[in-house]
């Protein structure tokens, strides 16, 4: 599978520890950046992996800042994104099977990188469940909202 992923400054250590443990699983991993400690800002990841998975050469996105919630709240700003912080494996699980979320977000400071990795796991290794789902996302397109 392709997945995209970036971070910003302080996203950057555990971006490094998920895209070598993604490769380790043998994905594909589009790296977005920031590859440097330099202060950065957040939105230019969020966007350049959330355009990766809407356009579809990613199947999925991972976004890691210092809370995560800078990035979803970037990401969710695209059509057809669908863009969660996860905290552990359960929310990243109900995401998927509710939500058919499309990219996870994590804080550096404030998940551990152990714990980001079993819900990148659980996220990942879940499908959408469908049915009464469908219709409740089929209300968040674009075209609903107009």
């Amino acid at each position: 599978m392709k997945i995209a992923i970036g971070s910003d400054h302080a996203g950057l250590p555990l971006k490094r520890s998920l895209l070598a443990a993604l490769e380790s699983m043998g994905h594909a991993v589009l790296d977005a950046g920031t590859h440097g400690g330099e202060s950065c800002d957040y939105p230019d990841f969020a966007h350049a992996v959330a355009v990766k998975v809407a356009a579809g050469e990613a199947a999925f996105g991972v976004l890691c800042c210092g809370s995560g919630i800078g990035m979803a709240i970037a990401a969710n700003r695209h059509p057809d994104i669908r863009a969660v912080v996860l905290h552990n494996s359960t929310e990243a699980r109900l995401t998927r099977l509710h939500n058919d979320a499309n990219i996870a977000c994590f804080g550096a400071r404030t998940t551990g990188e152990e714990v980001a990795l079993d819900a990148l796991r659980a996220f990942l290794g879940t499908g959408f469940e469908g049915g009464r789902h469908q219709r409740r996302l089929d209300k968040l397109s674009p075209t609903a909202l107009a």
